[in-house]
């Protein structure tokens, strides 16, 4: 496979914008961002502002014709299908497509527009950036997690190997775990957990450090991701909970999940690819899921007080 020089982010917000400034930083002519219309127009005059520094991405239209060799999807999840609408012309016989979108759905539906050979599994893990307008702050880029269903360390295929090469030269953290499967569903169970728990209690990082009960509220919805797993063989266990306390305790005090941020701006949330997938896989499974459909009914509820 060639390496790859042209990438496209599709999905500017906070994740999105992060992930092109590291790319920019070392190599500028190779990223571009997709942008339509009003937001063309706006990000051409207003550009980028990312922990009080300015860039000016390069921007690339849907109508225009260049295909990309990697495209990195970071939209919200029920925005999605649009942008699978708007990156097709972008979409060539050799493109490699990332989603770091939430959830464990998205790669299918990108497979099923795209064609699966060109979707490789992947998720971001550690970024606490926080998008206001056109200004994103962050203290921590995280990791980006990808490869296929199961990577043999010692013979990536040459897909993962091109995405590999290139976040070497641009500096961007990245696991390639033997088990990516696993790996999105613990990305699940923690934004199934620390998103809805957040939203609800309207707490940043700071309130689930430091307090237990706050914790607890968290580990609840959490607790049925894992029980599911068990039953789906997906791989999680209860080590995953303390794992992930881990990397919470390393996250800024004052930074808020992407939940909070969408209840903040009374935008719509992505409850439905959290609780509503949990409470869907659980009358599948035959299991009870209690907490998340707790929480589903009280963040639909707050969406409907906006």
């Amino acid at each position: 496979m060639n390496s790859i020089s042209k990438v496209l982010i599709v999905g500017a917000g906070a994740v999105g914008a992060a992930v092109a400034s590291k790319i920019y930083d070392t190599l500028p002519s190779d990223i571009s961002v997709l942008a339509a219309d009003e937001r063309f127009s706006r990000y051409k005059k207003s550009g980028f502002i990312l922990n009080g520094k300015r860039f000016d991405f390069p921007l690339s239209s849907p109508d225009d014709l260049n295909v990309a060799d990697l495209i990195i999807v970071s939209v919200k999840s029920h925005h999605l299908n649009d942008a699978i609408n708007t990156m097709k012309n972008k979409v060539g016989p050799s493109t490699i497509i990332l989603s770091l979108l939430n959830g464990i759905s998205s790669e299918e539906t990108l497979a099923n527009a795209f064609g699966k050979e060109k979707v490789l599994l992947a998720m971001i893990l550690g970024i606490d950036a926080v998008r206001i307008g056109n200004e994103t702050r962050f203290s921590s880029s995280g990791k980006i997690f990808f490869g296929k269903e199961l990577n043999n360390k010692n013979s990536w295929s040459p897909q993962v190997r091109a995405v590999a090469d290139f976040f070497d030269k641009t500096s961007i953290a990245y696991v390639v775990p033997e088990n990516m499967t696993r790996s999105l569903w613990y990305k699940f169970m923690i934004n199934v957990g620390i998103n809805q728990a957040s939203a609800v209690l309207r707490a940043p990082y700071r309130v689930f450090q430091t307090i237990p009960e706050a914790r607890s509220v968290m580990e609840s919805g959490m607790r049925e991701v894992v029980a599911l797993s068990k039953i789906l063989g997906t791989g999680l266990n209860d080590a995953d909970l303390e794992r992930w306390n881990d990397t919470l305790m390393a996250l800024g005090p004052e930074g808020v999940t992407s939940m909070l941020q969408d209840v903040e701006a009374k935008r719509k949330t992505e409850v439905e690819i959290f609780s509503g997938t949990v409470i869907e896989l659980g009358k599948k499974a035959g299991m009870p899921t209690p907490v998340n459909a707790l929480w589903f009914n009280l963040i639909r509820t707050i969406e409907k007080c906006y």
